[in-house]
């Protein structure tokens, strides 16, 4: 009895979690967990946009650190300084030319326990090329995607932005997709900026005439500002202090009422920018965001504990959108926008509306034909179905699963497995019948020599929606998860809850089954 209890109370939550969907006004009388199902884009509208991870300027950026990394292994004063000339990196290749013959297995020595096999070392002569392996290259790029979404995750969530989908596609791409968005121009903005920080020094000695011939001498770049790109700032190549030592960063105002951005290092960065802020006091240094200058202010005294103040004329909005930028973090590689959608709501509007007539038609016309077949083992089968309905969409929700249309195609499609998996036993209790069985062991045997059918039907819809979720992107998961969830619900209820509400009805006695007929 208690086992029996047990199926039915699954059977009641599964239906209360569909109650906020199904009865929207019900959702104020529940725990918050219990919420409507998310509509996906095609469903309820809003922005789609593709986005590219430009792996080519992450690999030539990978390569000039490859650049540094090499000039400092040969130049190791505690192993030794090889000599060395002519050290370049172009097209993804770093090469050198090692001045003395006994020096070059030396160097090839040294270089691969650096770098172990993630760099390719090959020579000709007295000159060793560098380049990174190819399976570091796929590792690289698959790395450069992953915390790509992470990141724009950060940055859209860090909006409020409701129910995104954030998802990789064929290796290279991100898909967003943005339901209830009809305006995703700040947004592209904000996820495909690289917000990549640093802080220089400036280099005071450079003269105006040669900020005019635009020609900069040896470390050190001209750089513009960043809200007027007429005015050049002339910055030492080195980097004092990295964005990457951000701990937090916020929105503020400063002493005059003006719209600020406070940043807070971690304890490396703090250190950092303590020595930095006290060795070079009366000097100017500039804070650069993606290669261009957002203040570069005179550093009047020490500052200690790790916390700055950026200003450079801001709105409140400017600075929410950069405070949101360096707190998710820099992007590994730039983003480009690719393709861009827009769905209107009246759209979403009228698939749901068109969709809702269709799936009540059907839905109407698969009850009636249970019960004039299977009489009152069909409207138990009815019930059990509505129950199942009502448990794919709770659970979906309860998963925060989305639901779109190849997503209802999937719950339509389980509802049909669902009807056979109905149908199955209650033809297996008429052979038994049939077979001279009584009534209540019909019952028993037709479930029993069923289950093996159901489950192998069963099972294979759901490797193959397993597979779809595995190697589908988009629609294709929406429609996999909801046939999964579908699958697992079909097994419960039909097998489950449908014996237990017959047997509730036989009463423990053999009582004539109406859609058999002996012959």
């Amino acid at each position: 009895m208690f086992k029996k209890l047990a199926i039915v109370f699954v059977a009641l939550f599964g239906v209360l979690l569909a109650l906020p969907t199904m009865f929207p006004g019900t959702s104020r009388y529940l725990p918050s967990w219990m919420h409507p199902i998310s509509l996906g884009l095609d469903l309820k509208g809003g922005a789609q946009l593709l986005l590219e991870v430009d792996t080519n300027t992450m690999l030539q950026e990978k390569t000039a650190q490859l650049y540094d990394e090499v000039r400092n292994a040969m130049i190791d004063r505690n192993k030794g300084v090889i000599r060395f000339s002519n050290l370049t990196s172009r097209d993804g290749h770093v090469s050198l030319v090692v001045r003395e013959d006994d020096d070059l297995s030396k160097a090839k020595g040294r270089l691969r326990s650096v770098f172990g096999d993630t760099v390719d070392v090959s020579s000709s002569g007295k000159t060793l090329t560098l380049s990174y392996s190819d399976k570091q290259k796929q590792d690289m790029v698959q790395d450069a995607l992953a915390r790509s979404i992470e990141i724009v995750r950060r940055r859209i969530d860090a909006l409020g932005t409701k129910e995104p989908s954030i998802q990789s596609q064929g290796g290279k791409y991100i898909l967003i997709q943005l339901p209830g968005v009809d305006n995703p121009e700040h947004i592209k903005e904000l996820v495909g900026q690289t917000a990549k920080m640093t802080f220089h020094l400036v280099n005071e000695n450079v003269s105006s005439a040669q900020v005019e011939s635009k020609v900069a001498p040896a470390g050190t770049e001209f750089l513009p500002y960043i809200d007027s790109p007429q005015n050049i700032v002339p910055v030492y190549s080195h980097v004092e202090v990295s964005g990457e030592s951000l701990k937090d960063s916020q929105a503020d105002f400063d002493q005059n009422n003006m719209p600020v951005v406070t940043t807070v290092f971690d304890a490396a960065g703090a250190r950092r920018f303590a020595k930095l802020t006290t060795e070079h006091v009366g000097e100017r240094f500039a804070i650069v965001l993606d290669g261009k200058v957002l203040s570069a202010p005179t550093i009047r005294e020490p500052i200690p504990g790790g916390r700055g103040q950026i200003s450079g004329g801001f709105t409140l909005q400017g600075a929410k959108d950069l405070a949101v930028l360096l707190r998710s973090g820099a992007l590994p590689a730039p983003l480009q926008v690719i393709e861009e959608r827009t769905v209107g709501a009246g759209l979403g509007a009228d698939t749901i509306a068109q969709g809702k007539i269709g799936s009540l038609i059907g839905l109407v016309f698969v009850l009636l034909f249970m019960v004039m077949v299977y009489r009152s083992f069909g409207l138990i089968a009815d019930i059990v179905l509505l129950v199942n309905l009502a448990m794919i969409i709770g659970v979906s929700a309860l998963m925060g699963a989305t639901l779109t249309l190849p997503g209802i195609a999937g719950i339509v499609l389980t509802l049909g497995m669902a009807v056979d998996a109905n149908i199955l036993p209650f033809e297996r209790i008429r052979d038994e019948i049939r077979s001279g069985a009584m009534p209540l062991r019909a019952v028993d045997a037709g479930f029993h020599r069923s289950m093996k059918t159901v489950l192998d039907g069963e099972l294979t819809n759901l490797i193959c929606a397993l597979i779809l979720f595995q190697f589908g992107a988009g629609p294709i998961r929406g429609f996999a998860v909801t046939l999964s969830i579908g699958v697992i619900t079909t097994l419960f209820t039909c097998i489950s809850l449908s014996k237990v509400l017959i047997d509730w009805y036989m009463g423990g006695k053999n009582k004539k089954i109406g859609y058999v007929k002996n012959k």
